[in-house]
């Protein structure tokens, strides 16, 4: 083949190859269109989001602040006199925050950690709100709601994140607290299984001993303390644990 005749087929090639990009093009310019629209669309939509869960976790922050004010609050008796010498005492000067009993402040603090937990449950700030709501509950001896809100805690925070796991331990405290014993008993076993290394193992196999030993079981109070004794012989609950094993002893 000669030159000139290769020359002009490459050149019949390229004119071919435009043409047909140039049918492709035309024949789908509305198709085409519709794709650049949608990933504008997506851009802006992403962007937007993150704007927005911006927002949401600084108002988020706002109001658990506001409501860690409230719980925070210094507890001043109203017969709290100063020492001489001493700047007078809150309750002399009618200081603001501060409240008669602990009672009170709890009490005062509650519908503000429950706005700042509903306003933005899934968020930080609300799981934080959360757990503090079901703490002062507690406290409050308001055990059934306390435990339904260690249990939202969980829910929402995982039971494997930090809030997840001290709701458990707010939880199993709070059935101590209200006297349900196997409850009680079952989420400290739950507790002490877990293998993560973050939680205090010693601690929560003292509580569960003790629970053992509220409910009257003293085999498995037995059990447990020596697991203490064995397990963890450096743990500052160890002297206590032998001091109860004795005193299962002679029971």
């Amino acid at each position: 083949m000669k030159r000139t005749e290769r020359r002009h087929l490459k050149e019949n090639e390229l004119a071919h190859t435009i043409a047909s990009a140039r049918e492709y093009i035309e024949t789908r310019t509305r198709q085409l269109t519709g794709i650049a629209i949608a990933v504008v669309l997506i851009v802006v939509a992403v962007g937007a989001f993150a704007v927005l869960r911006q927002r949401s976790q600084a108002q988020g922050q706002a109001l658990l602040a506001e409501a860690m004010v409230a719980l925070n609050a210094r507890v001043v008796p109203p017969t709290a006199q100063a020492a001489p010498g001493e700047i007078p005492a809150a309750a002399e000067i009618g200081a603001t925050g501060a409240f008669a009993t602990e009672d009170a402040k709890l009490t005062a603090a509650l519908p503000k950690l429950k706005a700042a937990a509903d306003a933005y449950p899934n968020s930080e700030a609300g799981v934080t709100a959360r757990y503090h709501l079901a703490g002062a509950l507690a406290a409050l001896g308001k055990h059934e709601e306390a435990l339904q809100a260690f249990d939202e805690v969980t829910r929402r925070a995982g039971s494997d994140s930090l809030y997840g796991r001290m709701a458990l331990l707010g939880k199993a405290d709070t059935e101590m607290r209200a006297g349900q014993l196997d409850q009680a008993i079952a989420t400290w076993k739950g507790l002490a299984a877990q293998s993560s290394g973050e939680l205090p193992v010693d601690a929560i196999l003292m509580e569960l001993a003790r629970a053992y030993v509220a409910k009257g079981n003293k085999e498995e109070a037995r059990k447990t303390f020596a697991q203490i004794v064995d397990q963890h012989p450096n743990s500052p609950y160890t002297a206590e644990a032998r001091a109860e094993l004795e005193t299962l002893k002679g029971a």
